[in-house]
């Protein structure tokens, strides 16, 4: 990237700089803040290839996914690069023609993606079989020797469980809770929520501490208020008869 904003002015860089800068910060805390910085920074240098993504990547964080696509269209053509090629055809699905991105994971472009790229279009193709409803194919779409290797790469969290996911929607429940756990164990970063799933499968329902205690303050101010009432009451009680025997008097 560094060296396709060498090719602007030093001024104008740096404040492309900037805006690149802030979409990666915020592009998974705030995806529409993200965005508004990829736009600025499309306004000012919509020439740069490393600009034509980071917008790609803002629209489709923002689920924009026809803007995203002609953003990454526009970065193939001006790289001639194919790693974009899986969110492509992810895109093609958000834009509601999985039929599209199962004709993208057969094309040539494919075998020229890296390992990494290969399985992220793996997933987008399962992906595209199950918005066509067809369970069984996904299934098959995501069994592979990345999924049966024991060695834990980036992808492998994702990969098992995408595929613990398609077991549990064809009704392979014990399957889906294996394949859920060992999702689990390679998860080292948290990209996925295969605990939370599994602790659905086994029953288990999560209290959140905060709003218990919460309850309990609530009960506890409304016993506070019932014995003020019921003080209020007694005194009350105690100043009519002094006044019942005043007048006596």
């Amino acid at each position: 990237m560094r060296q396709e904003l060498m090719s602007l002015p030093k001024g104008l860089a740096d404040d492309v700089a900037r805006n690149l800068v802030m979409v990666a910060q915020l592009i998974d805390e705030d995806p529409e803040k993200a965005y508004g910085y990829s736009r600025v920074a499309l306004r000012l240098a919509s020439r740069v290839a490393a600009v034509r993504e980071a917008a790609g990547f803002a629209a489709y964080a923002t689920q924009k996914y026809a803007e995203a696509l002609a953003e990454f269209r526009a970065a193939r053509r001006m790289t001639g690069s194919v790693e974009l090629w899986p969110v492509m055809a992810d895109c093609e699905r958000g834009l509601g023609r999985p039929e599209r991105a199962l004709a993208m994971a057969g094309e040539p472009e494919v075998q020229k993606l890296d390992k990494a790229g290969q399985v992220e279009m793996r997933l987008v193709a399962a992906g595209a079989r199950r918005d066509m409803g067809q369970l069984d194919a996904a299934i098959v779409t995501l069994q592979s020797p990345e999924l049966a290797s024991s060695a834990n790469h980036p992808w492998t969290a994702r990969l098992r469980y995408a595929y613990a996911d398609a077991l549990l929607a064809a009704g392979r429940e014990n399957e889906a809770r294996e394949w859920f756990a060992k999702a689990l164990e390679s998860d080292k970063d948290g990209s996925t929520d295969a605990s939370d799933r599994l602790a659905e499968l086994d029953g288990v329902e999560f209290v959140d501490a905060f709003e218990e205690e919460d309850g309990e303050e609530d009960g506890a101010s409304e016993d506070l208020d019932e014995g003020t009432d019921e003080d209020d009451t007694d005194e009350d009680d105690e100043d009519d008869e002094d006044v019942e025997n005043l007048d006596k008097d």
